[in-house]
C-alpha cells in the first residue's frame, strides 16, 4: 500500500504545498494597459484549484507581500484543453519528470489510484496577498497539504524547471 501524499489541514496557516481551491486570478488580456490613457481597467476574474510553491519559512516569518502559486489540475479538466495528453503514455513522462514545466502530484483520496492525481502547470505563476489567501484556507474548513518527501520532491521540480539554462551550443558528442 502506498504512503498517502497529502495531510488534511484546517486553519489560516499557510506552508509551500498547500492546495487551495477555487482562489480568484486575474486575467489579462493580451491588449491590457496598451490605451495608456490612464482611465482604471476592469481585469476580469477567474478561479483555479492552486498550490502554494512560496517557501514555508518565508510564509511563516511574513517575508513576502504576495505568495507565488500555480495552478492544478485534475487529468481530465487538463487533456480537455491539452489533447496531446490523451495520447497513450503521456502521462508516464509527466510522471518520470520527462516533461518540461509539469508536474505530477499523487491522487489526494486514493495514492494508488493514479488516474486521481493531480497535474501541476509551472508555466503559470499567480501572486495573491497572504491575506486573502488566509482567508481562503480558513474558510475552506478542512484542506489538503502536500507531506514530506512528497513536498521536497515538488520544490525541486519547481527549481528545475526555473533554473533551465539554453545554451548557444552544446559540446559535440563523442563518438
Amino acid at each position: 500500500m502506498a504512503k498517502p501524499y497529502w495531510s488534511k489541514i484546517t486553519g489560516k496557516i499557510l506552508a509551500q504545498g498547500d492546495l487551495l481551491e477555487k482562489c480568484l486570478v486575474p486575467q489579462f488580456g493580451a491588449d491590457f494597459g496598451i490605451d495608456g490613457d490612464g482611465a482604471a481597467e476592469t481585469i476580469p476574474v477567474s478561479d483555479a484549484n492552486l498550490i502554494v510553491i512560496t517557501q514555508s519559512c518565508d510564509l511563516e516569518n511574513g517575508k513576502v507581500e504576495l505568495v507565488a502559486m500555480c495552478p492544478t489540475y485534475a487529468l481530465t479538466i487538463f487533456e480537455e484543453h491539452n489533447p496531446k495528453f490523451k495520447v497513450k503514455g503521456r502521462w508516464e513522462e509527466v510522471r518520470k519528470g520527462r516533461v518540461e514545466g509539469l508536474h505530477l502530484l499523487g491522487n489526494p483520496a486514493d495514492p494508488e489510484d493514479n488516474q486521481g492525481s493531480l497535474v501541476v502547470d509551472f508555466g503559470q505563476i499567480f501572486s495573491l496577498p497572504p491575506a486573502y489567501l488566509e482567508k481562503k484556507a480558513e474558510a475552506a474548513g478542512e484542506r489538503l497539504r502536500l507531506d514530506s518527501p512528497y513536498l521536497e520532491h515538488f520544490s525541486q521540480a519547481f527549481a528545475r524547471y526555473f533554473m533551465r539554462v539554453g545554451l548557444p551550443s552544446q559540446i559535440p558528442p563523442f563518438k
